[in-house]
């Protein structure tokens, strides 16, 4: 059966879609996924459950756009950075800066819905796709740095996991310094692949940041 569609103006106020995913992303990253009920997520977004049905359809349509915006604008960033001629290594911390930034510092801690058993249904697909897009792109830095092509596969796998690690860290660690784990992890990322970091070394990946975001 289909769900009820809402018309008129709580369905179709402008914030209507984004006041559904902020009530959501903090239920899911409180109360769990499998206990939050659509029911509540509209309550608490302040509209009728037949408007959030307007805009998702169903709870996984509201998961997957919530997962979306932890892996987009990364991987939007990644595809300029690797089309980009500044050293690989810059490039490469330059990607895991802006990535665990975004993991780290968003209002929820999405990326610790990762781990949801849902991540596997035919509904996420798009952003199982999406993700792997992401580590491909990292590897193709990794690789681009000088590792030897039979430890690209698992430099990028240690790179990968080091950038998400920040979800569970925030998860145990709800106070902790994100700027500090930003920078320190962008920094280990490059560890990993034979590069240290220096201030000039972060000064350039930093310059290179402000000219691929503005």
């Amino acid at each position: 059966m289909g769900r009820p569609r809402a018309s008129g103006a709580a369905a179709n106020r402008p914030d209507a879609r984004q006041a559904v995913l902020e009530a959501a992303g903090e239920l899911f990253t409180g109360a769990g996924y499998a206990a939050t009920t659509t029911r509540a997520i509209a309550e608490r977004a302040g509209l009728r459950q037949a408007s959030l049905y307007y805009h998702f359809p169903a709870k996984e349509d509201i998961l997957a756009a919530l997962l979306a915006e932890t892996v987009r604008p990364s991987l939007a960033l990644a595809a300029r950075l690797v089309a980009g001629d500044a050293p690989a290594a810059v490039r490469l911390w330059a990607l895991a800066y802006a990535d665990i930034g975004l993991l780290g510092g968003a209002r929820h801690n999405l990326g610790a819905l990762y781990l949801l058993p849902e991540v596997g249904s035919p509904n996420l697909a798009r952003f199982r796709i999406e993700r792997a897009e992401l580590k491909a792109a990292y590897g193709r830095l990794v690789a681009a740095s000088g590792v030897e092509p039979p430890a690209v596969g698992i430099r990028t796998d240690l790179v990968f996991g080091l950038v998400e690690s920040i979800a569970v860290i925030r998860r145990d660690d709800p106070a902790l310094d994100v700027e500090a784990h930003v920078r320190e992890g962008a920094d280990g990322v490059v560890r990993l692949v034979g590069t240290e970091p220096v201030d000039s070394f972060r000064a350039e990946a930093h310059g290179l940041l402000a000219t691929l975001t503005d």
